[in-house]
């Protein structure tokens, strides 16, 4: 399978969705303070039903009997607390936990209400209910209520708007909320039963289909030893869930405030760092020109990063390449140039021998010098061809001359010295105008046919083609020979480069020869490269020239 490549600020965008968890975090958190508030309510409800149990107690005028009598009811006379409190429960009907109780009808006013009603008036809360009621669940006094003055109005924003409609909890409306927190309803039996048990109580009820709950807590009044009744305080959780709606869009728009500017952050510096990497991969790439000389990077980086110590080392690489690369090219006409003194001398001195009497058992051996030296001269004109060639290009005007005629010319010489079946021409039937010089367009042409002839095939030709496109002409020649080898792709044209193997015979090939060919290609302006054909197994060396 394809192996999935990603880019730097890809793979920083995709690191970046890690900040993602920053907003779980701090779902969390508010879901930890909600739930911290609601305890701390409930704390709060239980506190203020024990203050307000703590003012009843022991004064029994309050339940409907003369102060500091001791009697009971006939029920109280007959059976104990826990029967009496089963007989009250028994008689009412059977109500589920967490369910809000049905309404009972409205008792009398009992006597001593208004005098608890006076106590409960001093302790009331603008957001808490405080009931109190007695042994047979009958209300005595009531103050407070569930829904703020001024009625309830919705204080979540546009965030939680949105995110109740999506839950599908938009369809409870605020003015309902309100209606059902206005609805009086006494607390339930099973509600207050452990109070009548004197264990402090607290439980939760739910309104309406909202996340809107009422907590409440039950604590007993006692007269004396025994239970006579009940404070329960009631308030809803409104306060804490819009406080936790607002904790939420305030998390929800930091958070995406942060999450864009780090985003963006995270892009510019991923931009900045790929922008630096491709300036440092295309510098490398144009570091060789088209004559395959070595230049180190034009503007080596001074950042103290680890790309810019990178790019720095590439440029000491380069730098280091070029001095070698220019020593190289260098080489071939220092040797020649220092090889031809002993080797003017080795000539004298055959020729010395040759004026004096020798014996005829030494001719063989003279003539053996003398062609050694003759070839030994030849490799050091070769050596000092490309040298005289570089000098001559700095000196050479240009001339628009007809292409098609100077390769005319070269195939018939070539025909006389090779023979008409060692070469084939394709030519146009009309000129092809250049600029540059003629002579040095033959020399280029020269080397490309001796080239090709070293490696034809015996019985093969070399074919000598030019075609002409609308801005370019491409001088081509072909012959059937051995591939050219991997290894020298992109090399073939340097100096002191030959795919040559053996000996070579008593001609030289020290690898100028291309050279020298690319050099006169880059004079007129052109290009010279070199192809395998496959389909026909031929190796074709092109030099493209741009028209006049």
């Amino acid at each position: 399978m394809k192996r999935l490549r990603f880019s730097l600020r890809t793979k920083l965008a995709l690191l970046s969705l890690l900040l993602l968890a920053l907003p779980w975090v701090g779902y969390q958190y508010v879901g930890e303070m909600e739930r911290f508030l609601r305890d701390g309510q409930r704390e709060a409800l239980v506190a203020t039903a024990r203050a307000v149990a703590t003012a009843l107690h022991e004064r029994p005028q309050l339940f409907g009997r003369p102060a500091g009598s001791s009697a009971v009811s006939l029920a109280d006379s007959i059976l104990p607390n826990e029967e009496v409190l089963e007989l009250a429960i028994s008689s009412m009907p059977v109500i589920p936990e967490n369910a809000a109780a049905p309404t009972l009808p409205a008792a009398p006013v009992r006597r001593g209400g208004d005098e608890v009603a006076a106590i409960l008036r001093g302790l009331e809360r603008t957001t808490s209910r405080i009931w109190v009621v007695d042994r047979s669940l009958e209300v005595i006094a009531r103050a407070g209520t569930l829904v703020p003055p001024g009625g309830t109005t919705d204080e979540s924003g546009p965030l939680t708007a949105l995110w109740r409609r999506l839950g599908g909890k938009a369809g409870v409306a605020q003015a309902d909320i309100a209606a059902l927190l206005a609805d009086a309803t006494p607390p339930s039996a099973q509600a207050v039963s452990s109070a009548f048990f004197g264990a402090t109580a607290s439980w939760v009820r739910p309104i309406g289909d909202g996340d809107v709950v009422v907590v409440a807590a039950a604590h007993p009044v006692w007269v004396a030893d025994r239970v006579q009744g009940a404070v329960v305080v009631e308030e809803s959780t409104r306060a804490i869930l819009s406080l936790r709606d607002r904790a939420l869009e305030r998390l929800v728009l930091l958070t995406f405030a942060g999450f864009a500017i780090a985003a963006g952050v995270l892009l510019g510096f991923a931009s900045r760092l790929s922008w630096r990497i491709r300036r440092l991969r295309d510098e490398a790439e144009n570091a060789v020109d088209g004559q395959g000389r070595i230049a180190p990077l034009s503007a080596a980086s001074s950042a103290g990063d680890e790309v810019g110590d990178l790019s720095r080392s590439f440029s000491r690489l380069l730098g280091r390449l070029a001095q070698h690369h220019g020593y190289l090219e260098t080489m071939a006409s220092r040797l020649s140039h220092e090889l031809r003194t002993p080797v003017a001398v080795v000539r004298s001195s055959l020729e010395n021998l040759q004026l004096d009497t020798l014996p005829d058992s030494a001719a063989p051996y003279l003539e053996r010098a003398n062609a050694g030296l003759t070839r030994l001269t030849r490799i050091l004109s070769r050596m000092s061809e490309a040298t005289r060639m570089e000098q001559a290009l700095a000196s050479t005007d240009s001339e628009r001359f007809d292409l098609r005629a100077v390769v005319g010319e070269c195939v018939q010489g070539y025909r006389m010295a090779h023979g008409d079946a060692r070469i084939a021409a394709e030519l146009p039937a009309y000129p092809a105008w250049v600029r540059g010089a003629p002579d040095l367009a033959a020399q280029m042409l020269d080397k490309l046919v001796d080239n090709a002839l070293d490696f034809a095939a015996s019985g093969t030709a070399v074919r000598v083609s030019l075609t002409l496109d609308e801005t370019t002409t491409r001088l081509s020649v072909t012959n059937h020979g051995p591939a050219l080898p991997e290894a020298l792709e992109g090399t073939l044209f340097d100096s002191m480069v030959s795919g040559r193997s053996g000996d070579g015979g008593d001609e030289p090939h020290l690898g100028l020869g291309l050279y020298v060919a690319r050099l006169i290609a880059d004079f007129h302006r052109g290009t010279l490269s070199a192809s395998n054909l496959p389909a026909s197994g031929e190796v074709r060396f092109s030099a493209t020239l741009p028209l006049a």
